[in-house]
């Protein structure tokens, strides 16, 4: 079965419409959903609802922390430009959509994997894989033989030996990376709608559970469009900026 993995997608509609059309170009059995669908871009309401019609067919999905920030408030430590970003996106969603959001679990299972926002060790606690040391708590924290995770919006790629050695890739888009069995291996795709590696290009990744194999995949976009659309919305600058960017 091939897998199409998508996180990140913060309201950016053009990103999520561009990445979805590319996916169904490439061909995919079944989606997975990593978090973080609101917040930060211009269209929470569009985008929560293209993740609900997913879902409602059949999509694995996992509540971000920003979803999570949607339903009960800001959590400690967010910045003022996302506590105001927070309060607009929340006028924006109707009561189905916030019940939605607060619905969605932390972590999920499909096959023998693990999908989780932030990552598999302690999930309601939102920290990041900054490198192989989170990296490893996370494996060690499931026996799933493959973690997908989102929350650290850059493509990542690392794995763990049978004798406890870690290592990583940087994946190369377009390129598919066989998955050792002999491994074990934590994914994080990148960000559909707010990519940090200094390219702007959307992130997303695909799975063939049958190859063993792993693509990461970046897809252009309008992007200033996107951008455009936060600024008319009243929102932070910065967040317009970061599209243009990609940072």
């Amino acid at each position: 079965m091939k897998f199409a993995l998508l996180s990140d997608l913060h309201a950016n509609r053009q990103a999520t419409e561009a990445v979805w059309e590319h996916a169904q170009s490439e061909g995919f059995d079944r989606l997975v959903l990593l978090g973080d669908y609101v917040d930060y871009g211009a269209d929470p309401s569009w985008v929560l609802g293209f993740v609900q019609q997913r879902v409602a067919e059949g999509a694995v999905a996992v509540r971000g922390n920003h979803d999570d920030a949607a339903v009960v408030g800001a959590h400690e430590g967010m910045h003022g430009h996302v506590q105001a970003s927070l309060a607009w996106t929340r006028q924006q969603l109707d009561a189905e959509q916030r019940a939605f959001l607060a619905s969605l679990p932390l972590t999920a299972t499909f096959g023998d994997c693990l999908a989780a926002h932030a990552n598999a060790h302690a999930p309601a606690e939102w920290g990041y894989i900054h490198g192989r040391m989170e990296a490893m708590r996370s494996l060690y924290a499931t026996d799933a033989h493959l973690v997908f995770c989102g929350h650290m919006h850059e493509p990542r790629l690392y794995h763990l030996s049978g004798t406890g050695k870690a290592g990583e890739f940087e994946p190369v888009p377009g390129v598919a990376i066989p998955l050792s069995r002999a491994r074990r291996w934590l994914a994080i795709p990148g960000s559909v709608g707010q990519p940090r590696d200094g390219n702007p290009a959307a992130c997303y990744a695909l799975y063939d559970d049958e190859q063993d194999t792993l693509t990461f995949q970046r897809v252009p976009y309008d992007h200033e469009g996107a951008a455009q659309r936060i600024t008319q919305a009243g929102l932070p600058e910065m967040m317009a900026q970061r599209l243009h960017h990609g940072r």
